[in-house]
């Protein structure tokens, strides 16, 4: 499906295939809450147009030497489970394999099927480049219990600014970073913007030197790195 939706339309759904699919969902828009700390994206998102809206200040959160002769992008939800599966397995094997040894440029690109994918994500780029990282980490790997409020926004957004606070932010930056609307909807415009770029509808999404895959097991992850750096005539890693 390539279909690029508005901010607030955005919604969740399983698919076959061991994909988080884009869909339109007829709950509550992104943003539609009126609990203090949330972000509110309804209101500074929902009504521009993505075109209409500048995404330059939104950066590229990216691992590893600005010379590595491969690079891969990962897009991926905070509240897909795929995604938290690839956190733990594979992207631990390739951050180890090939990002800090010099021989792939990885880059994170946030995906918003929901608003609390929206909202875990800005938890995450509070910290800055520096730690957004490891706060992804943790968000990913406590995702059952932080999501575990179901449908409660109050629940969910305490519960992402606890794991913000245990990650060493300062609690009033991260409650201002969650009452960030305009920040909220140029995120929401600059996703639209890659995936529309990319044709991304699904998580996690990896592009490879600008050759779009789906989810894998590390060893065939690993095999498409390797056949890169042979063509860049860079030895692989032993594995």
């Amino acid at each position: 499906m390539k279909t690029y939706l508005a901010a607030t339309a955005l919604g969740l759904t399983f698919a076959a295939g061991g994909a988080w699919m884009l869909t339109r969902p007829g709950d509550a828009p992104l943003g539609a809450t009126s609990i203090p700390g949330a972000a509110m994206a309804q209101d500074a998102a929902g009504d521009a147009p993505a075109a209409e809206v500048d995404t330059s200040s939104i950066v590229d959160m990216v691992q590893g030497s600005e010379d590595a002769p491969v690079e891969m992008i990962e897009y991926a939800s905070f509240t897909c489970p795929h995604c938290a599966d690839f956190s733990e397995n594979q992207y631990q094997q390739l951050k180890t394999d090939y990002i800090d040894t010099g021989l792939v440029r990885f880059t994170m690109r946030e995906v918003y099927f929901d608003r609390f994918g929206l909202w875990a994500s800005m938890v995450a780029r509070c910290g800055g480049e520096m730690r957004f990282f490891g706060i992804a980490e943790e968000l990913y790997a406590s995702q059952r219990d932080w999501i575990a409020g179901g449908q409660d926004p109050a629940a969910i957004a305490e519960n992402l600014r606890t794991i913000g606070v245990q990650s060493g932010l300062d609690g009033e930056a991260v409650d201002a970073c969650l009452s960030d609307g305009d920040q909220a909807a140029t995120l929401v415009a600059w996703f639209q913007e890659n995936a529309a770029a990319d044709e991304v509808n699904s998580t996690p999404t990896l592009i490879i030197d600008g050759e779009k895959y789906s989810n894998m097991a590390y060893d065939d992850l690993a095999d498409i790195i390797d056949a890169r750096l042979e063509e860049a005539g860079v030895e692989p890693p032993a594995r």
